[in-house]
């Protein structure tokens, strides 16, 4: 694995800490643990992330997606995607969902950091899309998300393996400001932390960001 950021990057340790022990783990087990699919003949794990399918080597951590139309591809290019899909591997366990949501104040600890996903997560996506709700669905519909009767404008799209996320905004007019609200399915908090479910935040907001330049 060829590090392509800073030696005195914040990341750099995180991603080597997890990275050693994703080495030295059994990929059965982490298939099993995860619900994550593993080739064991070409030694890759199969990951779906924001509408694309990804390959993920054993050991050696190289990440290759699979063509599609989407056109972005964060899990090979934001160090945040490929640290939040490593610890995944390495600490994750997957759990049906009972077809709930929650939303980020409902989950462990989520209360206590919910300030910050506020501003990191809540604020960032209403104020770049509640006042642009169509480009908004063009963004959403071209990830193939589905749309829901929620809000001004919502979508529901898997974000990872299982994993499910919904996207509500509320447009803003002259006595209110845009808003919005983010949904977790309730199988979450057993695969990710409350720290981790704001950087999937960051992650699906950033997709959607990056393909409103493309697109």
């Amino acid at each position: 694995m060829n590090f392509d950021y800073a030696k005195d990057s914040k990341e750099q340790r995180p991603f080597e800490y997890y990275f050693k022990k994703y080495q030295g783990m059994d990929p059965a087990e982490i298939s099993e643990r995860t619900g994550i699919p593993y080739d064991e003949e070409n030694r890759y794990f199969i990951l779906r992330l924001m509408g694309s399918t990804y390959e993920i080597s054993y050991p050696e951590y190289e990440i290759r997606h699979r063509e599609d139309a989407v056109g972005s591809y964060p899990l090979e290019t934001a160090m945040n995607a490929k640290i939040l899909a490593l610890r995944y591997l390495v600490e994750g366990n997957r759990a049906p969902s009972a077809g709930e949501y929650l939303t980020y104040r409902e989950v462990p600890w989520g209360e206590f950091y919910f300030r910050n996903f506020q501003g990191r997560c809540l604020a960032r996506l209403a104020f770049g899309y509640g006042t642009k709700i169509t480009r908004f669905q063009e963004i959403m519909e071209h990830l193939g998300a589905n749309k829901l009767d929620l809000g001004d404008a919502s979508y529901e799209f898997e974000f990872m393996n299982d994993l499910f996320v919904r996207f509500i905004l509320w447009e803003g007019d002259e006595e209110f400001p845009p808003s919005s609200q983010i949904l977790f399915s309730d199988n979450f908090p057993i695969a990710f932390s409350a720290e981790d479910m704001a950087v999937v935040g960051d992650i699906s907001i950033g997709l959607l960001k990056t393909l409103e330049k493309q697109l």
